[in-house]
């Protein structure tokens, strides 16, 4: 909205108008008024919820303090939603199609959350919308961003091309002339193309194309690369998603990881849209993606503000309609700038809490069938509760979750220049 504003100012040589359209200028603006919504707003919503008694619903799993947050008011995704959607909508360019991606995810995880809570607060049914009906709704978002970042022109990759100084001409680069680089005695320019590239870690050159999966078809492999593609983002947007909501079940757990992983992604975003530190990094360089940083400004800003009244002793809960959309943003987010194979060393934590859910759950059945008697791996899945049951203080298990998360995102961070 601003941003348009800021064409329109330009055309009326208003000066100072161009500072709309600095992306860090209206990254910071995003943050702040995430910041801002999620701090003041966010307590007005608290009290709103809490005077039309939308509390958690908690059964008593035998967990220290457990019983006393029953009655905290759920459903405070609404503050986390609002907190991104309406910075993104005043500050971002409504146009990029990475934004309209992103705004997408946003409201419909968190519609499908929502839902969920809803059934469990004012239905009274603690199952919530059936696990199916989610996996479906994922699978669609998934369908979406896939054949969207697949078809759409718009959605390039800046491929760095060796060639011979006298072929070069500028209109075969998206740069200009100064900016053809000598490297390793070869002349190379950048050229923008669309495809199915991405980045793999700890390796050099390390760009892979998913055509390679398919590569045993022949001729055929281009036509089902979209396919293969398609599954990965599905999966990831599933798994992600889904392991945010499971991380969510200590006081400030989900919110500061996911604030940690979201600083993250911000940083891999703002190298990639810059061809210069694209090349100096020499990680690849992804046209009009810029405009991701004032999206993940705004989701920073959400996540840290709501942990104002999330921390310990929380005065409300995000539930799914926060959680479910948060994971979803940072699977989305990270397929968006190439970086979706950094996700099992960056969202760890999320990773782990869904991991032991599943070991917990397939090895009890397992154990079941075999011996007659259920079996379990930890004291109580997730893991955050196998801490609980022995009896490790709450604030003390999230900070040391939020450690691991810090230190996840700096070895994310090193793997640019260790390969």
């Amino acid at each position: 909205m601003l941003y348009e504003l800021g064409n329109w100012l330009n055309k009326l040589d208003i000066p100072g108008a161009g500072l709309l359209h600095y992306i860090s200028f209206r990254s910071g603006m995003a943050l702040i008024t995430a910041l801002l919504i999620s701090m003041v707003f966010g307590r007005r919503i608290i009290d709103y919820l809490r005077a039309k008694q939308v509390g958690e619903l908690v059964r008593d799993l035998g967990l220290e303090g457990q019983i006393q947050k029953s009655g905290t008011p759920t459903m405070g995704g609404i503050i986390i939603l609002a907190a991104i959607l309406i910075p993104t909508l005043l500050f971002a360019n409504l146009n990029n199609i990475y934004i309209i991606l992103m705004i997408l995810t946003t409201v419909w995880l968190g519609l499908i959350g929502f839902l969920d809570d809803y059934i469990k607060v004012f239905k009274k049914d603690k199952g919530g919308l059936a696990a199916k009906f989610k996996i479906i709704g994922q699978v669609i978002l998934g369908l979406i961003i896939a054949l969207t970042l697949y078809n759409n022109e718009n959605v390039m990759v800046g491929e760095k091309i060796l060639v011979k100084s006298s072929d070069i001409t500028v209109k075969d680069s998206v740069l200009s002339a100064k900016d053809i680089n000598l490297h390793n005695g070869m002349t190379y320019i950048y050229t923008e193309s669309r495809g199915t590239t991405t980045t793999i870690p700890f390796v050099k050159n390390n760009e892979f194309n998913y055509e390679w999966l398919v590569g045993w078809m022949g001729g055929n492999s281009a036509r089902w690369t979209w396919l293969v593609f398609a599954i990965i983002v599905i999966l990831l947007v599933i798994f992600i998603s889904n392991g945010a909501n499971l991380t969510d079940g200590l006081d400030g757990l989900a919110t500061g990881s996911s604030a940690i992983i979201g600083a993250t992604l911000g940083i891999l975003a703002y190298l990639s849209c810059h061809y210069e530190f694209a090349d100096y990094l020499n990680i690849m360089y992804i046209p009009y993606s810029g405009e991701l940083t004032v999206f993940v400004s705004a989701f920073i800003g959400a996540t840290v503000g709501f942990m104002w009244y999330n921390t310990y002793p929380a005065q409300v809960f995000m539930g799914d309609t926060g959680s479910l959309a948060l994971g979803g943003i940072i699977a989305v987010f990270a397929i968006m700038i190439r970086k979706e194979f950094f996700i099992p060393i960056l969202c760890g934590v999320f990773i782990v809490e869904n991991l032991t859910v599943m070991m917990q759950v397939g090895w009890f059945k397992y154990t079941r069938k075999r011996y007659g008697e259920g079996r379990r791996i930890f004291l109580m899945a997730p893991l955050h509760h196998h801490y609980q049951k022995k009896n490790i203080a709450e604030p003390k298990i999230v900070v040391r979750f939020l450690i691991v998360g810090i230190l996840l995102a700096v070895i994310t961070i090193v793997t640019l220049k260790i390969r």
